[in-house]
């Protein structure tokens, strides 16, 4: 996503709850949490909804903290930064998107992942998630394992793309859709 979309779902009378890109840390990710929980409450969205666009955002924040190769640090690390963006359009409908920039080893990873995630049904979603939560295998932590079936288990519907920066960096942005209600 760009500046000049998320000018154009302001323009078009939706609302932009929360955009930031920059520095990510687990102290930034909850005071931007307590933000939008402060603007979701205002508006009065279903508790439902709510907790879903809390979720995916929280995971996809996380996502972007494990994952993010945008500048190689003095150790040799890479610097957590990304852009993330709640919105809301004129038909009630609700987005979460995401970017970074990631390695091409995480890429490969990841996009199969999400290429299997858009295959199954929502049953699936929450069947293949309860196995793995049974199983530990892909638990929550650095990998992008599970986070990724609970973010599918909470939207209507998750969109992926892989840019390609360099031979070994690529940007990857997450739109996850939330059907809402349109307003009267």
């Amino acid at each position: 996503m760009n500046i000049s979309e998320v000018q154009k779902m302001v323009e078009s009378g939706g609302i932009v709850f929360l955009t930031y890109g920059g520095f990510l840390s687990q102290a930034l990710v909850s005071s931007m949490t307590e933000a939008l929980e402060h603007e979701i409450e205002s508006r009065n969205i279903n508790m439902g909804i709510s907790n879903n666009i809390f979720t995916i955002f929280i995971e996809l924040s996380q996502n972007m903290m494990h994952y993010s190769k945008s500048i190689e640090m003095n150790d040799g690390s890479a610097e957590p930064k990304g852009l993330i963006f709640v919105s809301k359009d004129t038909d009630g409908n609700y987005y979460v998107d995401s970017q970074n920039v990631i390695s091409v080893e995480d890429r490969d990873k990841l996009e199969k992942k999400l290429h299997e995630l858009q295959q199954l049904d929502r049953d699936e979603v929450k069947k293949r998630y309860r196995e793995l939560r049974k199983s530990g295998k892909h638990a929550h932590g650095k990998g992008g394992g599970i986070g990724f079936y609970e973010i599918a288990k909470r939207c209507d519907k998750i969109e992926y793309e892989f840019t390609k920066i360099t031979d070994t960096r690529f940007y990857f942005h997450v739109r996850t859709f939330i059907k809402g209600r349109k307003e009267k």
